[in-house]
């Protein structure tokens, strides 16, 4: 459970405090997602539990990419070695690592776009914590919510943890390639996230052997194709440099630059009310 923000614990944090985090959040979100929509990127919030496969996915992703420009902000509890393993994929990278706090939120995904231009970007990934629970109630200013869901988790996931997959767009069943070696129901699985997604929309796919990614990169495409066309602007240009007194109540940053030659400035006027 973060400390941060409760997760819905009122013994943790109060409702009211809460109440302020989550509208803060939400403000923030809001910008991020105006300066994604003027530089024309398409946003996805990937999250999933850890050791789902998010950044192996990713890694196919960059394989079997044909043309997508791509970029990724990853968060961790502690370490860089997600986005150290999309850098070497071909994916310029941005890692958050946030301490003790159990997702991303919008704060520190705008944050982490101080170091890394998002011009000409054509799909930008934010590959959250690994967490089944907290990410998902936090708008990070994404276009769209995908799950990852290996099949090495089990059948009742969607179940068991009904507030991810309500807010899923898309679910990725991953690691497929291992069914011939699990006693996994397939037909459960569907019908466990029919009951669990408003639209249910499921794609099986292998980042080891390809499978599924072929009609991954299709969706992905639909989804930027559907974005409105970009707007005039600093965000247009890829340029996110801003004076904001930031008084940031999750105190986490963390972030670092992978192999770009980018300037570590934190000096944005971030406050920090933890010392990780």
């Amino acid at each position: 459970m973060c400390s941060d923000c409760g997760c819905g614990d009122p013994d943790v944090v109060p409702l009211e405090i809460q109440g302020r985090i989550l509208a803060d959040n939400d403000t923030n979100a809001g910008h991020n997602r105006e300066h994604f929509a003027g530089a024309g990127v398409l946003t996805i919030n990937l999250m999933g539990s850890p050791g789902a496969g998010k950044t192996a996915i990713l890694e196919a992703t960059a394989r079997h990419q044909a043309g997508l420009r791509l970029a990724a902000i990853a968060g961790d509890l502690a370490t860089d070695r997600d986005a150290a393993r999309l850098e070497r994929a071909g994916i310029p990278s941005r890692a958050i690592t946030t301490g003790s706090a159990c997702h991303l939120d919008a704060r520190m995904v705008h944050h982490a776009l101080h170091a890394l231009p998002i011009a000409g970007v054509d799909v930008l990934f934010v590959e959250n914590v690994g967490n089944l629970v907290c990410p998902a109630v936090y708008d990070l200013g994404q276009a769209a919510n995908v799950v990852a869901l290996a099949v090495t988790e089990g059948e009742d996931k969607p179940l068991k943890y009904p507030t991810m997959f309500l807010k899923a767009d898309l679910v990725l069943l991953t690691k497929i390639d291992l069914l011939p070696h699990l006693d996994f129901d397939l037909a459960a699985v569907k019908d466990a996230l029919a009951r669990a997604m408003p639209e249910p929309r499921v794609i099986a796919v292998s980042a080891k052997t390809g499978e599924g990614v072929d009609e991954w990169l299709a969706w992905l495409a639909a989804r930027r194709a559907a974005l409105p066309a970009p707007t005039a602007g600093a965000a247009a240009h890829g340029h996110h440099d801003h004076g904001h007194g930031h008084g940031h109540e999750h105190g986490h940053d963390h972030s670092h630059a992978h192999d770009h030659g980018h300037a570590h400035d934190h000096g944005h006027g971030h406050g920090h009310d933890h010392g990780h």
